[in-house]
Parts: structure tokens; sequence; C-alpha cells
């Protein structure tokens, strides 16, 4: 795989700015180009997402008149505002006028009014506008964060439609190794995963969890590395093969199929599966606390699954530490103790009853 140079987040360079700033334009601009962006906009978005107002004032008087009336938009939204159909078409005519084109731009607009027009009901003008934006952008801001939303917008905009198979085929458009951001990779592939199960297909459901709990662990984005994995462990349970190819390899190896091809069998080292699942395990937090635990669900569950319960002795032995009902009810289900098993029933029915 090439390397692949991608800009920081923008969340680091407002960092920056709060621990080495207050500082003039001609710095912001070297640490701009050092965090390797081409435009200001992400950053000031950054910076009215994140309250950074002194940055947001050096920042704005740099923004071209399109970005300007983009950042506009944003910063309506943020505060509430609903109706954005004039803020929307104000700021297409900027990014189309001959003196303030940026074609760019136009794209990411056209998103945001197909967006728009989704919420009031017109699905026919959405899937005009969304289809419009990713190919302009696909043309002119290949695999650029705005691109990138496109296509997991208007993927999602096929499965609100109830259109599976046009989601997965824009999933597809998010190739591993063609620029995009770790994130997008990892939601696509999420989504695709979940797709794929909903067919019986599970090796590919497998892979693709795989493939979203690697590229979502690259992101920092834990919680969705977290989900995938369990995903990944729900899929390969029942399939676990010493004398399987490790799943890098599978992943590696895959090739699209035609429709006449037979799906492989999902065979998964069990390497993999208590790499996967250790993991998991290591990032949930400390406290068993919490009204709604999905996370100790799923991994409770696995773990029961999986025969790897040593993970949980703590949390089993401790019934009164649990506020969520429905993992008391999992945890029940896990118990071989009698005396302890009642101890969890007489938890849960004073959870219920709370």
């Amino acid at each position: 795989m090439s390397e692949i140079n991608m800009p920081t987040a923008p969340g680091y360079f407002i960092s920056k700015w709060r621990e080495e700033g207050p500082v003039d334009i001609e710095t912001l601009s070297d640490w701009r180009d050092e965090m390797n962006w081409k435009t200001w906009l992400p950053l000031a978005e950054a910076a009215l997402f994140l309250d950074a107002a002194e940055l947001l004032a050096v920042i704005q008087p740099e923004l071209k008149p399109a970005e300007e009336a983009t950042l506009n938009l944003v910063r309506r939204r943020m505060l509430g505002d609903n109706r954005l159909e004039t803020a929307i078409e104000e700021a297409l005519s900027i990014s189309r006028a001959k003196e303030t084109r940026d074609l760019a731009l136009e794209g990411r607009l056209r998103m945001e009014r197909g967006l728009t027009r989704y919420e009031m009901g017109d699905n026919e003008g959405a899937s005009e506008d969304l289809t419009w934006a990713e190919t302009r952008l696909s043309s002119v801001a290949k695999a650029s964060r705005d691109h990138d939303l496109s296509l997991i917008n208007k993927a999602a905009f096929h499965m609100a439609a109830g259109e599976p198979l046009m989601a997965l085929a824009t999933y597809a458009e998010i190739p591993r190794d063609g620029g995009h951001a770790h994130e997008t990779v990892a939601i696509s592939r999420l989504g695709a995963s979940r797709i794929r199960a909903g067919l019986g297909h599970i090796f590919d459901a497998a892979r693709h969890a795989w493939n979203a709990h690697t590229h979502a662990i690259l992101a920092h984005q834990t919680n969705m590395a977290v989900e995938a994995g369990a995903l990944f462990l729900d899929f390969s349970s029942q399939s676990i093969d010493e004398d399987a190819e490790r799943m890098q390899d599978q992943v590696l190896q895959a090739k699209p199929r035609s429709a006449d091809d037979e799906e492989p069998v999902l065979k998964v080292h069990p390497e993999d599966i208590a790499g996967v699942f250790e993991w998991c395990c290591a990032q949930l937090p400390e406290t068993n606390a919490g009204a709604d635990r999905p996370d100790l669900r799923a991994m409770l569950t696995l773990a029961h699954r999986l025969n790897r319960m040593e993970q949980f002795e703590s949390l089993l032995s401790d019934p009164d530490s649990i506020e969520d009902p429905m993992l008391a009810a999992v945890a029940q289900t896990c118990i071989d103790d009698e005396v302890l098993s009642k101890a969890w029933g007489v938890r849960l029915a004073t959870l219920t009853m709370l």
C-alpha cells in the first residue's frame, strides 16, 4: 500500500492554538502547512465547534467569499436553525459566480441542500443533489473530507430509502487504499458488514467487520472499533478453525465475485478471535455503572459464547454494581452457580421496579 499524506485532524490545530497561542496569521499558516491543510475552512469550522473564538477571529478574514458563506451556514445549523434553504441557495450562488467560483464547495453545498431536501420529505430532490455532489467532489476533491461525507451521506440516504444494495454499491466506492480517511473506511465497512449479514453473506460480513475494526483503531475511534470488533466476533464465533489463514491474509486475498461464484466459507483462526476479544475488553471503562451499557452487554454475551468468562469474574460476582437491567438479565443467563444466579435475579427485580 502506498503511503498517503493525510491531513492531521482539525482538533490538533485547535489544541496547538490553546497550548502555544495566541499567534499571528503567519504562524498559523505555517501550522496549517505542517498539518497538510490546503484551505482555512475546515480549521475555521473546528474553531467554531470547539469554541475557540479568538482563533476564529484570526482565521475568518482569510476565508474566500464562498467559504465565508459556508461557514455562516454551518454557524446557523449549529445554533439550531432548521430553515436553511435560503442560506444554502445564497452560498450556492456565491460558489457559482464567476468572480468567486469554488467547484469543490459547490459540491459540498449541493450535498447540504440534498440533506435539507431529505429532511423536508423531498426524496427525489435529495437523491438528485446527493448524486450530483458526490460526482462533483469525486472529480475535483477526491478522497477529501467533503467527498468522504458525500459518499457516507449518499449511502445513508439509500438505506433510509430501503435500498441496501445501492448503499452497498456506494460503500464499495470507498477503497481501503484510495486515500480516504480511516474513519470513513471504518464507517463504510461497518455499514457494509450489516448489509452483508442481512443478505446472509457471513464471510463478507465478517471480513467487512474486521476491516471496520482495524480502520477505526487507526482513526482513534475507540467506540466504533469496539462495535465493529463485537460484530466480527459475533459472526466468527461459530467458525473458529485452527487451520484457517489469518484474517489479514484473507482480507488481502479477497476479490470481487460474480453472482455465480460461491461465497467462501468463513473460517477464523483462534488467535484472531482472541486478539479482537482482548482488545475490545481492554477498552471497556473500569466502572460497570450506567443505566445503559450496550458495550458490556455485547462483550459479556460474546465472552459466554467464546468460553472466556474469566474476563468478567469481578462483574459477575458483584450484582449491586450493575445499574443496567438488560445487563443484569444477560449476566443472570451466564451464571451456573445457583446462589449467585438468585442474587442476580434479586438485582434484576430491583432494577426493573425502579
